[in-house]
């Protein structure tokens, strides 16, 4: 077998067998397939796609191509969450102390930043100390322990997924749906949780631009969750603005600790707490929405998840202190203010577009192996809807030395639009995806997704 025959007969639009899958993923493991060969046969698998025969054998070799942790003997239900990526997503760092911290284990296999989007493993290394790299034995015994562990991939865990992983990003085949299906879930199967919850985002700022492109890949993910075994729930919720008020790394972390401090966003925060009430539900099947949300906002509110975050980041051997001083974090040497360049509402806020200022002020990668300023990023001063005059501060840009921020100005002043007439916000959550198939909340039943409080998130916000 020839790893050239195969990119020719994917170029071809034919199907793989499993014993081929098998043969491309421990091949390029092991070094054997050069990146020129995986790139042109990823490119061939962008064009034509994977049937979901393929898809699932892909899934499965990422999945084998090291250790397969065994959660078995932690008593409980393990719940993993998983977002497919967008900008200002700091929800993992938030939604998963909350779960924790409400009793249920957290097992959680993250990646790093992919495009325009921002990694969870990225964000956790901005915390001085803060180790992602563990080994079996530790991310179980942590899990016992803690209740909540969060790692990367490694040479043992998922090895495949985390060189296909950063090769898609420097190549332009992240936004393909088999390949971000296997991606995903090949991390989540090999982490050893029961239950999935997958945050499937669409939008300008997302990979998949339209509900019905989310609604595939989530409906993709679902299936293999269910064929391994493993419960698999995906929410759909629109990335056509950012989720949170920064972007970057360090800034998100700070971000984070504010929302669990029981500050920040509201439009973030409601969004965790919605997310960590599904996955309450799912440990807990016979929770209603409701219970399991005042729940949840009960922990957020008492100081249990952000206590239980503490605890998370001096397990992996992070700077606990960084709760009560993000200036720990580490500070961007300089900064540079954006101000409105018209009195009006603001109308749009270009997700991708912010994504790729961020990029450019350095807090993404721009080929693979690039090194990243942890502290670099974007903060937002005002939100979509809202009215701003002339001259006001809407975004301050933070980055290094050697950093000429000029073009990232730009980038910003193009992606924010005002107007002097206000628009409608669309809804955040479109609808979720399970076993049974599409469920549509605006046309549904809202109690599906959430408590009559929050229910604001589910329709225009204004």
């Amino acid at each position: 077998m020839r790893m050239v025959d195969l990119i020719e007969k994917k170029k071809q639009g034919e199907c793989h067998d499993d014993a081929e899958i098998g043969f491309i993923i421990r091949g390029y493991t092991a070094g054997d397939i050069p990146d020129y060969q995986m790139s042109a046969w990823l490119m061939a698998v962008w064009f034509r796609g994977l049937s979901t025969t393929e898809t699932v054998s892909l899934t499965m070799s990422m999945a084998r191509s090291g250790k397969l942790i065994d959660l078995s003997m932690i008593t409980g239900v393990k719940v993993d969450k998983h977002s497919t990526g967008g900008v200002a997503d700091t929800t993992t760092l938030i939604v998963a102390p909350l779960v924790a911290a409400a009793g249920v284990k957290v097992a959680k296999m993250s990646g790093r930043g992919l495009g325009f989007t921002g990694g969870t493993i990225d964000k956790l290394e901005s915390i001085p100390g803060f180790r992602t790299s563990l080994n079996a034995g530790e991310f179980i015994s942590q899990l016992q322990r803690v209740g909540i562990v969060v790692m990367g991939q490694t040479n043992d865990l998922a090895p495949a997924d985390g060189k296909i992983y950063a090769l898609r990003d420097v190549t332009a085949t992240v936004d393909s749906i088999p390949l971000i299906a296997a991606s995903v879930m090949s991390k989540k199967i090999a982490a050893g949780a029961d239950k999935i919850l997958l945050d499937v985002k669409y939008g300008n700022g997302a990979f998949m631009k339209t509900v019905a492109a989310a609604k595939e890949l989530a409906g993709v993910m679902v299936g293999i969750g269910t064929d391994a075994g493993r419960e698999t729930v995906a929410v759909i919720s629109s990335m056509e603005e950012p989720l949170g008020t920064v972007i970057g790394n360090s800034l998100e972390v700070a971000e984070a600790i504010e929302i669990l401090s029981g500050n920040g966003d509201a439009r973030l925060r409601d969004f965790c707490v919605i997310l960590a009430s599904k996955m309450l539900m799912l440990a807990e099947p016979l929770l209603s929405m409701n219970a399991a949300t005042e729940k949840i906002t009960g922990l957020l509110y008492n100081g249990a998840g952000l206590a239980k975050f503490q605890e998370f980041v001096e397990a992996q051997g992070g700077d606990r202190r960084i709760v009560q001083d993000t200036s720990l974090l580490g500070i961007a040497p300089r900064t540079l203010e954006l101000g409105a360049s018209r009195e009006g509402y603001i109308v749009r806020m270009d997700s991708a577009e912010l994504g790729h200022a961020a990029i450019m002020l350095g807090a993404g990668r721009g080929k693979k192996g690039d090194a990243i300023d942890l502290t670099a990023g974007i903060k937002l001063h005002r939100r979509c809807g809202d009215f701003v005059s002339e001259d006001e501060l809407l975004a301050t840009l933070c980055f290094g030395e050697g950093v000429d921020p000029i073009i990232a100005k730009l980038m910003i002043e193009e992606a924010i639009h005002i107007d002097k007439e206000s628009l409608p916000s669309g809804a955040l959550i479109a609808g979720m995806v399970d076993l049974y198939g599409w469920h549509d909340v605006l046309s549904g039943n809202p109690e599906v997704m959430a408590p009559r409080p929050i229910k604001k998130l589910l329709r225009n916000r204004r």
